[in-house]
């Protein structure tokens, strides 16, 4: 008797690892309390680095997002002048849902996939797939029509959250993750 080996698409293959990922991976098991808390010391230093008149607004938006949102991980990334908060069922912020993104001039609220969501208010702004509301207080996340729109893109996310557990916090250096400037090219002897 000979047993047939199941044909898998690459599109199917690649789903089935991609939904695999988000249930084998269990955010917060590899971070220990002592960790977190360090790590979230790290975290509000940054922000008050980089948005010290927003600082309150920030604190008050990540604790409604962590109660909201207990299994992600926020990965945090530090550029240049301002910082990005990842809400994510994975250690990769790509695959997160929503964002924090604060700077010297005010706080924004990013719907990853914002450009999939109904928003028959038309409150989202931008223009690219990822899109955002400029949040004044932590209030704006109650508004019923914002409640709406983080509901929605929970609901269409693509990677699952665990169903139980806590998140990580991880800093990433967003200047550690590029490429390193292209050398010059070498003049021409022609050039000389």
């Amino acid at each position: 008797m000979s047993i047939k080996k199941k044909s898998t698409s690459p599109r199917l293959a690649e789903t089935t690892r991609r939904s695999l990922k988000g249930k084998v991976e269990a955010p917060g098991s590899a971070q220990s309390a002592a960790e977190r808390k360090a790590a979230d010391a790290q975290a509000r230093a940054l922000i008050a680095k980089f948005a010290p008149a927003h600082e309150q607004l920030v604190s008050a938006v990540r604790k409604s997002l962590q109660k909201r949102l207990p299994t992600a991980n926020e990965i945090i990334y530090e550029y240049r002048t301002w910082f990005v908060i990842s809400y994510s069922p994975s250690e990769h912020g790509f695959e997160g849902v929503l964002a924090i993104r604060g700077d010297a001039v005010g706080v924004k609220f990013y719907f990853n996939r914002g450009k999939e969501l109904p928003d028959p208010e038309k409150l989202l702004k931008g223009s690219a797939q990822v899109r955002f509301i400029d949040l004044e207080s932590a209030s704006t996340l109650t508004r019923p029509a914002v409640a709406r729109l983080i509901d929605e893109a929970i609901a269409h996310n693509r990677v699952p959250f665990a169903p139980a557990g806590r998140g990580s916090v991880i800093l990433r250096s967003a200047s550690a993750t590029k490429r390193p400037p292209r050398k010059a090219p070498k003049p021409s002897a022609s050039a000389k």
